[in-house]
């Protein structure tokens, strides 16, 4: 259990807003730092092969103006690819998806490791947002990114293996973790304790299932 709650404290998160031309969008920056190098991060969340060995299946035309589809989750455009450095997606999911897209960013240190960035940029619906906060994605997120550590540490996990894990107590007790983190970023961010209170517990127990 010391494991996956030192993994997600070591995120550092972020919550914001932005003008995008679709109207108002919410924010979600997520940075860690991996213990591996650049080139080594980047093709792990690149090739096609390998996002399917800590995330999801993906399909498509993988390349610059070309099209993904991951599994039972998002689609979408690759609006922005610059090996190792950055890549830029729109993130679209069910009938009527709206605005959203998911930046990498990748940053060499001098020792051999990697900073990784992610930010989910998104015009979300006010009954949405009013009732489960940042932390409907972030919790998601953060789950992606204690996936992606594993797996650049060595200790790659089957499908049928992550998603009973996901079931687990330790999963559920991380998610909890998550949930209250996104909180506290919520808060910094502005936002009314009692809207805090209220996402935060609902952003919990839809992941737990309490």
């Amino acid at each position: 259990m010391s494991e996956i709650v030192d993994a997600i404290n070591e995120v550092h998160r972020e919550v914001g807003t932005r003008q995008v031309k679709a109207g108002d969008a919410a924010t979600v920056l997520l940075r860690r730092t991996y213990d591996a190098e650049v080139a080594d991060v980047w093709d792990a969340v690149t090739s096609p092969e390998r996002i399917s060995r800590w995330f999801l299946p993906v399909s498509g035309e993988l390349k610059l103006g070309g099209t993904y589809q991951l599994e039972g989750n998002a689609g979408g455009e690759i609006l922005e690819c610059v090996p190792p450095e950055r890549l830029r997606v729109s993130w679209l999911f069910g009938p009527d998806p709206g605005f959203s897209e998911v930046e990498v960013r990748l940053t060499p240190e001098a020792d051999g490791r990697t900073v990784f960035d992610l930010e989910h940029v998104a015009v979300v619906p006010e009954e949405f947002a009013g009732q489960f906060g940042p932390g409907a994605v972030g919790v998601g997120w953060d789950l992606a990114l204690l996936g992606l550590g594993r797996y650049l540490t060595g200790g790659e996990i089957s499908r049928e293996e992550m998603l009973a894990w996901s079931e687990s107590a330790e999963a559920r007790e991380g998610m909890r973790l998550s949930g209250e983190l996104w909180g506290s970023a919520y808060a910094a961010s502005g936002a009314a304790p009692d809207v805090v209170a209220a996402t935060t517990a609902a952003t919990i127990a839809f992941y737990t299932g309490a």
